[in-house]
């Protein structure tokens, strides 16, 4: 069984709790596809669904609400022909569409509005309609106007057609006559309507300034030739749940979305060429093995054939929310791809493997951490067997091994993301973890100079162990290092043992007063003394230990914490609270300014302990709807002040 000619595909986007999955399953309803096993509650990730509707093949993405998932939607809108950005109607909620609308326009993706659980709105569409076009860079065009009788929406007039239809329960619309009342909004959307669309066509432009009222057909065609060059957006309304506005969004689906071979001319595929395809997801289905979710962009994939030096295992296509075994697969198709074990998500896939690279967004900057760690340590290998899928899976997802405090670090999206893997790693991997907020990479330093003799003696009943040594340790600039100073004349220690002394001093810097490794701190060798048979590399080691150790103490020492540089993004109306949200956590505000091409939305600098810094993303969020982001790379290492210095030595019992 082969995959049609060409098939389209359409991501449903948009902020959490808008009804997108209730969308979602709307429309594999009411297209042709087979009974579901599953509704409602699904997984937190990208959905794939697939269904035929009229003869028409398409697939459907379902995007996850969080933002702390954004990732998936971008990786969505990369390989889609046609988005639906499903928001609440109550404009006070519109705000939460913004990183959507941005997502859109930096993807030149082609795309319509559909308002959602309309049947339980009283407030006026315009005025939602108006807090939407405030975040969306291209016109947002009105396609129809509710009909209400009395507090409820029952049905709407189509703009464009000026026809007026009323819901039914479980049945398509039904033709009505347009309701006196609603003529002169109508009338209001229209004029709205037809200057928008004469905005691009000159022709209807004419005919408007000459009072000549233009064809059905006429705009129509100039409504589905702007909605697929993506230079207008229309909106529609509806009610999921009750399949009400449904059946029309997979009519303007069907007429105004572009083509497969469409978006691949914008995404910059040449028509002609070897087969080529692009994987958008990957998973690992257990006994299933690799998957490789994949957009098809040109020529036809088949089972077995050669795809960037691997064979492929299997084609599957998704009907339904499910999938189904199929030989090949053509333009616009996405399918899941089996046994291309090298394939990351993002690879674009031929058969030579020498295709260029197309566009794939990066994925965000961690903003949340969690130290992870096994409960039965012979669970570790298994651990880092897990991670290595997980994090294949979920490019959001990065798995750090700190070398200086030696805890394995899961940094991601945010709270919700990350108890999402453990979640994973505890059903799908059968592995019981501890998790905890990592810890702080503390230094020290020492704020005086100081100077020991050490002697290491120790007889046995063969040759013993000696060896004399007298440093001085002193601090040095902030950032300068470790330096080591040879002051040794007359030979005091002699030439071949110098090396262990300086190796000695900088490994036991590694461990200072707190606990925690000597930075910035320079050891001087000025005098010693030897035994011509029982001095060695090992007691020159540990006479140099001694003395840094009984130094330090008596250095003034200091712990150091790591400060960086934190850049918040949010909306505006929010920097004031955010400030005071940093000022909390000791930061010192450094300034604000509006982001570069983000028109309402600020950027706040700030200089903030990293010790301060674990779950500022949940704060943030919840001070900023959701929306507020930030970055941050380290700046420079700070003393500590006495109130966390005195914490940290009675941690560490000092």
């Amino acid at each position: 069984m082969s995959d049609e000619a060409v098939s389209r595909s359409c991501a449903l986007i948009g902020p959490f709790g808008v009804g997108k999955t209730a969308l979602f399953e709307a429309l594999l309803d009411l297209a042709e596809a087979p009974p579901r096993r599953t509704r409602g509650a699904r997984g937190a990730g990208l959905q794939v669904g697939g269904a035929t509707y009229l003869g028409e093949t398409w697939s459907l993405l379902d995007c996850p609400g969080s933002i702390e998932f954004f990732h998936e939607t971008e990786a969505a809108l990369a390989v889609a022909d046609f988005a639906v950005l499903v928001a609440d109607p109550d404009p006070a909620r519109a705000l939460a569409c913004a990183p959507y609308f941005r997502a859109l326009a930096e993807a030149g993706m082609p795309y319509l509005v559909f308002i959602n659980r309309i049947d339980g709105f009283a407030g006026r569409v315009r005025d939602t309609l108006a807090a939407l076009q405030g975040l969306s860079r291209r016109p947002l065009v009105l396609r129809e106007v509710p009909i209400r009788v009395g507090e409820q929406i029952t049905g709407y007039v189509d703009v464009a057609s000026e026809r007026a239809w009323r819901y039914r329960v479980g049945a398509a619309s039904e033709l009505i006559a347009m309701p006196s009342e609603i003529v002169p909004r109508e009338q209001e959307a229209r004029v709205g309507l037809l200057e928008t669309l004469a905005d691009h066509d000159d022709a209807l432009l004419e005919k408007l300034l000459e009072d000549i009222v233009p064809t059905p057909e006429e705009v129509f065609e100039q409504l589905r030739r702007d909605q697929r060059a993506g230079a207008i957006a229309e909106v529609l309304f509806g009610a999921a749940e009750r399949r009400q506005g449904v059946r029309r969004l997979w009519k303007a689906l069907r007429h105004d979305a572009p083509s497969a071979l469409d978006t691949a001319q914008r995404r910059g595929v040449a028509p002609e060429g070897d087969a080529l395809a692009q994987v958008f997801k990957t998973i690992h289905a257990g006994h299933a093995g690799k998957l490789s979710l994949a957009r098809v962009w040109r020529g036809r994939i088949r089972d077995g054939m050669t795809l960037a030096g691997a064979r492929v295992g299997g084609i599957q296509r998704f009907i339904g929310d499910e999938m189904q075994k199929i030989t090949e697969a053509g333009p616009g198709a996405l399918v899941a791809l089996g046994r291309l074990e090298a394939a990351m998500t993002g690879s674009v896939l031929s058969p030579d493997g020498s295709a260029a690279p197309l566009p794939w967004p990066s994925p965000p900057p961690p903003v949340h951490t969690l130290a992870i760690a096994t409960e039965d340590r012979k669970d570790d290998v298994k651990l880092s067997g897990a991670l290595q899928k997980i994090a294949e899976e979920d490019p959001a997802l990065t798995v750090v091994q700190n070398p200086e405090t030696g805890e394995t670090v899961l940094q991601g999206q945010g709270e919700i993301h990350l108890n999402t893997v453990l979640e994973r790693l505890a059903k799908a991997y059968h592995l019981r973890l501890a998790a905890h907020r990592p810890l702080v990479a503390f230094k020290e330093t020492i704020r005086r100079p100081a100077r020991r003799h050490a002697r290491f003696k120790r007889q046995t009943g063969g040759h013993g162990q000696f060896a004399d040594v007298t440093l001085e340790i002193a601090p040095r600039g902030r950032g300068e290092g470790f330096a080591f100073i040879d002051k040794i004349v007359g030979g005091a220690v002699p030439r071949q043992f110098i090396p262990a002394v300086a190796e000695s001093a900088e490994t036991t810097l590694q461990k200072g007063v707190f606990g925690y490794p000597v930075v910035d701190v320079a050891v001087t060798l000025v005098d010693g003394g030897f035994h011509s048979v029982d001095s060695s590399d090992m007691a020159f080691k540990t006479a140099t230990r001694m003395a840094i150790q009984e130094a330090l103490a008596e250095a003034d020492p200091v712990l150091l914490e790591p400060v960086d540089q934190v850049t918040l993004i949010l909306p505006n109306e929010f920097t004031s609270s955010a400030q005071r949200l940093l000022s909390a956590r000791r930061g010192r505000i450094l300034g604000y300014a509006e982001k570069p091409g983000w028109p309402g939305w600020d950027e706040v600098e700030a200089l903030v302990p990293a010790a301060e810094l674990h779950g500022l993303i949940i704060d943030l969020r919840s001070q900023t709807q959701g929306l507020g982001s930030y970055r941050r790379r380290f700046d420079h290492l700070a003393e500590a002040p006495g109130a966390l210095a005195e914490k940290v030595a009675v941690a560490t019992g000092r």
